[in-house]
C-alpha cells in the first residue's frame, strides 16, 4: 500500500489558474480592504467605502446563485412581500464586514422557530483541526425562543452560536463580542404591523483568526460562507397575508453542511480602489478527449484513453493528501469510520484509490484504480467495497429550488462484477444513460471472511450527461461532482471488522461543496498531458515561483510511462517531505508542493521514476528550491 502523499499526476487540469475572461462566479465575492479606513457598526452605513464594496442580492423566488441557492417557504401563505437584500462585503485587518440592506414591510420574531426575521449563517471553522472543516453557526435574528408570544413591540435582534449565547439576551463576553458583533437600524416598528415597516439595515463584523483564516496574507485567504435570510410577515397580530420563509445564498443551515457554500476571497492588494476585482476562475477542469478513441467499458483500465487521462489519489487517513487538493477542497474532502458489529475497529487497509476523469461528446468518464487488500461483497451499506459519483442535474431542481443532486452507485457485487445501487441503476437501465464495469485485479478473490490477501479491483463508469439535463451541446459546460471511496474490510475476528468512507468534494449529493468545475472543451488529453514528443530522458523543467512563499509548481518530463516518487530534503539532508505521485504518462508533468510548515530557506529535491510494471528504478534527477516570506 502506498502512504506518500500522490498528487495530481497531472495537475494542471487540477488547480485553478489565473483570471480568464468568463463572468464572476456566483458562489464567489471578494470583500475589499478598506485601506485601513475604520467601520463603525452603527447600523447606518455613512462610510465611504460601502460605496465601493462588492455586493450580491438575495431575493425570494429568484436563484441567487447554482449550485446551492434556493428558497422556502416555512408557513402561511407565499410571501406577498417577498424578501429582497442586499449584501456587501468589505474588509480590515483579518476582520470581515458584512451590509445587509433589507427591505420589509413586516418585521418581528417570536419564540416560534421560523417566525422571525434575520440571518442564519455558517462560517467553515478552519481552526478545527480536523477534515472537512465543520460549520460554525453564527445566527443573528429576532428569534426568542425564551419570551412569551407575541414579543414586546420593539423587540431587536440577538446572538446565537459560536460567539453568541443562550438563552437568547445573555450578556455576552468580550471575546464574544470581539469575534462577531453587528448593528442593526430598523425603520419602523419590530413586532407591531399597526403601520408598514420600510426595512432595516444591518452592519456585521467576522474576526476570522480564531476561525484559521488569514486575509492578510500576501495570497489572500478564502472564507467559506453561506446565509439564509429569513423573513416572517404579517404575525403581530396573524392576518390572513401570514407568511414565513427563507431564502439562501448557495446554503441554508448554519450547523450542517448542506448543498453549497459561499467562498468569500480576501486579499491585501484588492481595495476600494484597486479597480475591478480579480476574475475567480474555475477550481478544477475535466479535459476534453479530442480525437482520442472512447473506451470499452469492461472494468479495465487499458485502453489507450486512460493513459492521457489526468488523476488524483483518495486515501483514507491521509490529511496531507486532502491538503494538496485545489482551492476548497482541500477543507472540503474528509472521511468516515461507522460503527460496524457494534464497534470501530482500527483501519488496517486504508482505502486508497486513484481516480482518472474526462469527457468525450456528451459522455463523462470516470475510472477507478482501486488498491484493496480485502476485497468483499456484502449488503450492509456500511461494509460496501465501491464508489459513489454524485452529480447534480441541470435543469430539475427540488422543493428547496436547489439543482437535483443524484446519486451513481457501484459496489463489488458477490462474484467480483459490478452492482449497481441508488440513481445509477435507474440511469443505465431505465434512461440508458450509463454504462459501468469493475473488474478485479490479478490475485482478488471476494472473500467475506479476509482469508486471502487480494490486490483491488477496476471501475468504469461512462454518464451520458443529456440524461441529467445537459443539452446536446453541454450548455454552459458546468459540472457539479464529488467521489466518495467506499471501503468494507472483514477479519476473523469479526470485531476486527471495519468499513470506512472517503471522499473528495463532497460526501453525498446534497451535502457541500461541489467544486466550480469545467467540462473544458478547449483543454484536450494531448494538452493535459504535455503536448510534443516525450523527452529522451527524464528532465527536470524547474519550479515557479522560486524562491515561494505558499506552493510552488515543479515541471518535468518523463520519456514513457513510469512511476514516479519525489523527495524534498533540508540543507542537512533531512527527508522533509515525501510523494508518491503515482503512473505518469509521457511528456511534461506538473506537481504542486505546498510550504506545509517549512521554514525559510534552501532545499533540494530528487525525483525517481520506475518500471510501472516491475518497480525497478530507472532515473534519478536532483534540484533546488528557495522558501522565503
Amino acid at each position: 500500500m502506498r502512504r506518500g502523499l500522490a498528487a495530481a499526476a497531472l495537475a494542471g487540469a487540477l488547480l485553478a489558474v489565473a483570471s480568464v475572461a468568463h463572468a464572476q462566479r456566483p458562489d464567489v465575492i471578494w470583500a475589499r480592504t478598506t485601506n485601513g479606513a475604520p467601520i463603525t457598526l452603527d447600523g447606518v452605513l455613512s462610510e465611504p467605502a460601502w460605496a465601493f464594496a462588492e455586493s450580491v442580492i438575495v431575493q425570494w423566488g429568484v436563484d441567487a446563485g447554482i449550485p446551492g441557492s434556493g428558497y422556502r417557504a416555512e408557513g402561511g401563505t407565499l410571501p406577498s412581500d417577498p424578501t429582497w437584500a442586499k449584501l456587501k462585503f468589505l474588509s480590515d485587518g483579518n476582520q470581515i464586514y458584512m451590509a445587509a440592506q433589507v427591505l420589509d414591510q413586516s418585521i418581528g420574531g417570536d419564540p416560534t422557530f421560523n417566525r422571525f426575521d434575520g440571518f442564519l449563517m455558517a462560517i467553515k471553522d478552519h481552526a478545527a483541526g480536523f477534515y472537512p472543516a465543520p460549520p460554525a453557526e453564527y445566527f443573528y435574528s429576532m428569534w426568542w425562543p425564551n419570551l412569551s408570544s407575541p414579543i414586546p413591540p420593539g423587540t431587536g435582534f440577538n446572538f446565537i452560536g459560536r460567539w453568541g449565547v443562550f438563552p437568547p439576551g445573555t450578556p455576552r463576553t468580550p471575546e464574544q463580542i470581539a469575534n462577531w458583533d453587528a448593528a442593526t437600524v430598523v425603520t419602523g416598528l419590530t413586532a407591531s404591523d399597526a403601520q408598514l415597516d420600510q426595512g432595516y439595515v444591518t452592519e456585521m463584523r467576522f474576526n476570522l483568526t480564531p476561525m484559521g483564516y488569514d486575509i492578510t496574507d500576501a495570497d489572500g485567504d478564502v472564507v467559506e460562507w453561506n446565509i439564509s435570510v429569513y423573513d416572517c410577515d404579517w404575525f403581530w397580530p396573524i392576518i390572513p397575508p401570514f407568511s414565513a420563509n427563507r431564502t439562501w445564498w448557495q446554503g441554508p443551515w448554519g450547523n450542517a453542511s448542506v448543498y453549497n457554500e459561499v467562498r468569500i476571497y480576501g486579499r491585501p492588494d484588492v481595495t476600494i480602489t484597486s479597480g475591478p476585482v480579480p476574475a475567480v476562475d474555475y477550481e478544477f477542469r475535466i479535459p476534453n478527449a479530442g480525437a482520442a478513441a472512447a473506451p470499452v467499458i469492461d472494468g479495465v483500465l487499458d485502453d489507450a484513453v486512460w493513459a492521457l487521462a489526468p488523476s488524483f489519489d483518495m486515501r483514507y487517513g491521509d490529511d496531507v493528501l486532502r491538503q494538496s487538493y485545489p482551492g476548497v477542497l482541500r477543507w472540503r474532502a474528509g472521511q468516515y469510520q461507522p460503527p460496524v458489529n457494534g464497534g470501530v475497529a482500527a483501519v488496517l487497509d486504508p482505502a486508497d484509490a486513484t481516480i482518472k476523469y474526462f469527457f468525450k461528446g456528451t459522455k463523462l468518464y470516470i475510472g477507478a484504480d482501486v488498491r484493496d487488500q480485502v476485497v468483499q461483497s456484502i449488503a450492509d451499506f456500511n461494509r460496501w467495497d465501491g464508489l459513489m459519483v454524485s452529480l447534480n442535474e441541470r435543469r430539475l431542481r427540488n422543493v428547496d429550488s436547489v439543482l437535483i443532486g443524484r446519486r451513481l452507485s457501484v459496489k463489488v457485487g458477490p462474484t467480483g462484477q459490478a452492482q449497481t445501487e441508488d440513481y445509477l441503476t435507474f440511469l443505465r437501465d431505465s434512461l440508458g444513460g450509463a454504462q459501468v464495469a469493475l473488474a478485479l485485479k490479478p490475485g482478488t478473490t471476494v472473500d467475506t471472511l479476509g482469508l486471502d490477501t487480494d490486490t483491488g479491483y477496476q471501475i468504469e463508469l461512462e454518464v451520458d450527461l443529456t440524461k441529467l439535463g445537459y443539452t446536446p451541446d453541454l450548455g454552459d459546460h458546468l459540472i457539479f461532482m464529488g467521489l466518495n471511496l467506499l471501503d468494507g474490510d472483514s477479519f476473523t475476528p469479526f470485531t476486527d471488522s471495519y468499513g470506512s468512507r472517503t471522499w473528495w468534494a463532497r460526501e453525498y449529493e446534497n451535502t457541500c461543496c461541489p467544486p466550480w468545475a469545467l467540462l473544458d472543451e478547449s483543454l484536450t488529453l494531448v494538452d493535459v498531458a504535455g503536448g510534443g514528443p516525450a523527452p529522451s530522458q527524464l528532465a527536470l523543467l524547474g519550479n515557479h515561483p522560486n524562491p515561494f512563499r505558499r506552493s510552488t509548481t515543479l515541471r518535468f518530463a518523463v520519456p514513457s510511462m513510469a512511476r514516479v516518487s519525489l523527495q524534498l530534503f533540508d540543507v542537512q539532508g533531512r527527508v522533509v517531505q515525501e510523494r508518491d505521485l503515482g503512473l505518469v504518462a509521457p511528456g511534461e508533468q506538473r506537481v504542486t508542493l505546498q510550504r506545509d510548515g517549512l521554514a525559510n530557506g534552501l532545499y533540494f529535491y530528487r525525483l525517481r521514476t520506475a518500471d510501472p510494471l516491475t518497480g525497478a528504478a530507472r532515473e534519478t534527477r536532483t534540484g533546488r528550491m528557495m522558501v522565503l516570506e
